[in-house]
């Protein structure tokens, strides 16, 4: 039995767990791996954000949401993260005259968070410093994976001094444009694909007010939609609003036609009137902040046997358009988590499993992403649709075990995102069908509307 136990202690014995990437998702990681017993040494491209300020391009306001909150509570960090968030209880619509509409999320009580990637990521490095077993580096630059030789070439970008780091176990988070997925692509069999947007996104900011307060609703997420395009606003502690204009690249309103300060002006006045007054900086910051591109990035294998796993946008990078790249990311910590305390160091288990139950669900939050786009920009302002959400909302708290909408789904709870994909389309073929009996708010109550929903939930599972 001694020498059971013997090498049952040395299977499961600490490891040197390597972290290429050091963001929001990497922090999180070495953070799950080191409560695991494990040594992590973590090395991040970037300078410590905390010294030399947020990185440009970066500064899109993140919606923090349960599957989010679950993998920080996980850790035990929620609390701290919750310092730095505003909640945010609904949609409000901005029209072209002013006019606000406000669309609640899930029900009362339910609540999604604005964050600063830039506050956050400061947040969550200071946790990562603090946890004994992890090594944080900066400066270190990606040059090389080898694969065979299981070692990484760095450069410190600092000193501009190369090393070769050796790894047992590499755990790539590095995000979109990942340096160990490039090397996995170079590998046989590995699929890999990336979709841009015809779209891309400048930040813009509305100032706080000269007390420090919010000029428009602190508690929403505000949102102009005009079609085509949109532009949408998150607070900030400080009362400023982090604004995001997502526009096409060309085209009659496009980034291509608005080459001059007074045409962006006078655009804005004409689009998006109420914002103005609230932004004294907007020809500045139009001209001077990039243009960033949007990108859906899909690949398969995530792991090279026990050895390499893929995480995060590194893995699946999706559009921002539901809110969830950010909360999908963290989520792998989750799964993570519990693969390992399911099967311990057996990692080539791990990984498998991690790959194969991630893989569907991230595919659907990237379909489901660029659907919620189409919706923001074009159909919000639309009362027809505004009435569905309406009866849907009616359905759910009529029939809350049959009922549940997609956004609270996939928002408000753990429900694997295939799931609430297929569970969604199905929903909106009912919608379909009932709407057409449907006028107004009222209709819903109506005997013969009440028959039809009563046979459609009949059928539910």
């Amino acid at each position: 039995m001694a020498n059971v136990r013997s090498s049952t202690s040395a299977l499961n014995a600490p490891e040197m767990l390597t972290i290429l990437g050091g963001g929001l998702v990497g922090s999180l990681l070495g953070l799950y791996l080191a409560r695991h017993g494990h040594i992590v040494e973590l090395f991040e491209r970037r300078p410590d954000i905390r010294k030399a300020g947020p990185v440009e391009g970066r500064s899109i306001n993140l919606a923090l949401s349960d599957r989010g909150w679950r993998a920080l509570e996980g850790v035990g960090i929620a609390e701290a993260v919750r310092e730095v968030a505003i909640p945010m209880h609904g949609r409000m619509m901005h029209d072209t005259h002013g006019g606000l509409t406000f669309q609640p999320y899930g029900q009362a009580g339910q609540s999604i968070y604005s964050v600063s990637r830039a506050g956050l990521n400061r947040r969550m490095l200071d946790l990562v410093e603090q946890e004994p077993g992890i090594r944080l580096y900066f400066n270190q630059q990606c040059r090389r994976v080898d694969l065979k030789r299981q070692e990484l070439e760095l450069l410190d970008t600092a000193t501009q001094q190369s090393r070769v780091v050796p790894y047992q176990r590499l755990f790539g988070v590095d995000g979109a444009f990942s340096a160990v997925r490039s090397a996995l692509q170079r590998t046989d069999r590995f699929n890999y694909s990336q979709e841009f947007l015809d779209y891309g996104y400048k930040e813009l900011t509305i100032e706080a007010a000269p007390d420090g307060q919010w000029p428009i609703e602190k508690n929403a997420l505000h949102i102009w939609p005009r079609g085509q395009y949109m532009m949408i606003a998150l607070p900030n502690l400080d009362g400023s609003f982090n604004c995001t204009l997502f526009f096409p690249y060309e085209g009659p309103d496009s980034f291509a036609t608005l080459q001059t300060p007074e045409q962006v002006q006078a655009f804005f006045e004409r689009v998006f009137p109420d914002a103005v007054p609230l932004m004294p900086n907007l020809q500045t910051e139009f001209f001077e902040n990039p243009t960033s591109s949007l990108v859906t990035i899909r690949c398969f294998p995530w792991a090279v046997q026990d050895q390499v796993l893929l995480l995060g946008d590194a893995a699946h990078a999706i559009v921002p358009f539901y809110g969830q790249g950010m909360n999908a990311g963290f989520e792998d910590c989750t799964i993570l988590n519990e693969l390992l305390h399911r099967h311990g160091h057996n990692w080539e288990k791990v990984f498998q499993e991690f790959e194969d139950s991630r893989k569907p669900n991230t595919d659907a939050m990237a379909s489901l992403a660029v659907y919620n786009f189409q919706e923001m920009r074009d159909r919000v302002a639309d009362p027809r649709f505004l009435l569905q959400k309406k009866i849907e909302s009616k359905l759910s708290a009529q029939y809350p075990d049959k009922w549940l909408p997609l956004y609270s789904q996939v928002t408000f709870s753990s429900l694997p995102y295939a799931e609430a994909l297929a569970n969604g389309q199905a929903q909106e073929r009912i919608m379909q069908r009932l709407m057409p009996h449907i006028q107004t708010e009222d209709d819903f109550q109506r005997p013969e509307v009440q028959q039809l929903v009563a046979a459609e939930m009949a059928q539910r599972p």
